[in-house]
């Protein structure tokens, strides 16, 4: 069941009352020439994620991370989801801002509260996750993947999506266009949502790539349309692990890249029978697993 405070399709319902950029004078040089001026910058502040447990009467704090201001709900229920804490959207009650008047006016929507069904399995160990105790190999890249399927994330081996390889690039563009922070600002990374037809679903900024995902995700999660068969996704910069861990969480089969994937990034988009592709500039770019999925010449 989808929680009631999230049920609006509408993105903008979603947003936190806090910017998403701030203006600051700066000194700008050019050809030698100094002149004071007024630039946009991206906003970075924390975002911490409470978790209130049916059987408890205070809050479990989760995490702190430092994000953009904007989608903060779908951003926490994305984040608890691909780190395996809750298992569904299901699990979810309600959520909402700490808008405590106790609190520093910084602080303020700076706090999600997540408050859980009765009876919603959850793990809150799993905020943890980076660290891992294993007797036969210690803390390496096959712990870490074999620590995504502990917790229940399942392989995307047999999804039959197929990618026009002449579509990246227009995905590229398509996704570049829709990062209106990032046009003011020029430090935002995305995270963007297509379907098989190449087409754009969702996009999401943010300071963290990583973040940017989770948003994408959480915005899935609350609308009930996990797991993502048949979709891509493109994000910019590089593609990291715990990108692809959040993926396949999703169950989104094909994950794009503007730069290079990470070594362990590929280990685990193999271990889930993922698509990664890298370098993505207009008609170029490398497969580094899951080949079968791309048609470089377009349909056959």
């Amino acid at each position: 069941m989808t929680p009631r405070l999230t049920r609006s399709p509408d993105p903008d319902s979603l947003r936190a009352p806090r910017t998403s950029t701030v203006r600051r004078r700066v000194l700008r040089a050019t050809g030698g020439t100094v002149r004071e001026r007024t630039d946009v910058v991206a906003t970075e502040e924390p975002l911490e994620i409470r978790v209130w447990p049916p059987d408890q009467r205070a809050a479990v704090q989760v995490a702190v991370t430092m994000r953009t201001p904007g989608h903060d709900f779908e951003l926490a229920a994305g984040f608890l989801f691909t780190e395996g804490i809750v298992r569904g959207a299901g699990a979810i009650r309600s959520m909402s801002y700490c808008t405590d008047p106790a609190l520093d006016g910084e602080q303020q929507y700076n706090i999600v509260n997540v408050f859980l069904r009765p009876h919603a399995a959850f793990d809150l160990t799993r905020a943890t996750r980076h660290f891992y105790a294993t007797s036969s190999c210690g803390v390496c890249g096959k712990a870490s993947i074999d620590a995504i399927r502990l917790d229940g994330v399942a392989s995307v081996a047999e999804d039959d999506l197929a990618v026009d390889g002449r579509a990246l690039g227009g995905c590229v563009e398509q996704l570049r266009a829709a990062q209106s922070v990032f046009d003011k600002t020029g430090g935002l990374h995305a995270a963007g949502l297509f379907d098989a037809a190449g087409r754009l679903v969702a996009s999401r900024e943010d300071v963290g790539r990583h973040n940017a995902v989770d948003k994408i995700v959480g915005r899935a999660l609350l609308g009930g349309a996990i797991p993502l068969r048949r979709h891509l996704l493109l994000v910019s910069g590089r593609a990291s692990f715990e990108i692809t861990q959040k993926a396949a969480a999703a169950g989104i089969p094909v994950l794009a890249a503007v730069s290079a994937p990470s070594s362990l990034a590929c280990e685990a988009a193999e271990a889930f029978g993922m698509t990664l592709v890298g370098f993505v500039r207009g008609a170029q770019f490398s497969v580094y697993t899951g080949a079968r999925r791309i048609r470089p010449d377009g349909p056959q």
